[in-house]
Parts: C-alpha cells; structure tokens; sequence
C-alpha cells in the first residue's frame, strides 16, 4: 500500500514561481530598461547632425522644385529658422526641430533652376556646444550634404 509523506496530499502540486526567482527577473527588467533609456538619451551632438541632415534633405527637396517650376529659390537663414523664397508658403518647414540651432555668419543659398549651381555650403552650430559645428554643402553638381567643418 502507497504511503505519502508527512504534510503532503495527494491533489497538491507546487506550482507558481519562488520569490527568489520573480526577483531575479524583476532585476532583469529594470537592468535592460536603464540600459535602453542611457542609449536613447539625446545628446547636442547628435541633435546638430540630425538638423544638419534635415537641412540637406530640405535643400535638395527645394532644388528639385526649383528645377521643376523653373523658378529661382533663394534659402535664408534668420534669427528663428530659416526661409525658403520662390515656393509657397508652408510646402517646406521653416524652422528647426530644436531651439539649440544656430547658422553662423550670414548664409543665402541660391538653389536653382538651373541644373548646374555654384558650388554654396551653410555652417550650423548648437548654442549648448559652440564649439561644435557641421557644414551642409554642396560643391554645385552633387547633392547637399553634412561635412564636419575643417575650421578651427
């Protein structure tokens, strides 16, 4: 005859997770979501090339629609973003993404119609890092785009 052991029953199965180990993956959680939060953070140098980068894809944007329309656009920089002329209002952003960017020196680009345009660069710096700046140029015949600036 089966005999079963003191404190058991015969329906009764432990079942369920120990506290030790809902610990270890409570551990595990928090460990990989500090880790993705310090990847994820922003830093000024990659928001100076993220707007730099979306400056060149705006200026090749109105190049295109320059050369289309046959109208002449001008792009120029101001003291809270910047200014396409030669294209409706509203069809391309003015501004930039943050309030941290800044173009230095006076900068008008000529961008068409013709195929064929001088060769033009504007340079962009962040207020927090002023001694961080990137180029976006063009040298007339290839499309615009971010060059770390060789100046001192």
């Amino acid at each position: 005859m089966p005999t079963l052991e003191a404190g058991s029953s015969p329906g009764w199965r432990a079942s369920g997770f120990t506290l030790l180990e809902l610990l270890v993956v409570v551990a595990i959680i928090a460990m990989a979501t500090a880790g993705v939060s310090l990847a994820m953070r922003d830093n000024a140098d990659s928001t100076l090339e993220r707007e730099a980068q979306r400056l060149a894809a705006l200026l090749e944007s109105a190049r295109a629609q320059s050369r289309t329309s046959g109208i002449p656009v001008v792009w120029r920089a101001g003291p809270e973003g910047f200014e396409f002329q030669g294209i409706a209002p509203g069809a391309i952003p003015n501004h930039w993404i943050g309030s941290d960017t800044v173009v230095r020196g006076t900068a008008t680009l000529l961008l068409g119609p013709e195929p064929l345009i001088a060769p033009q660069s504007v340079e962009l710096s962040s207020v927090s890092r002023p001694d961080q700046n990137l180029l976006v140029a063009t040298d007339g015949l290839r499309p615009f785009s971010v060059q770390a600036n060789s100046k001192p």
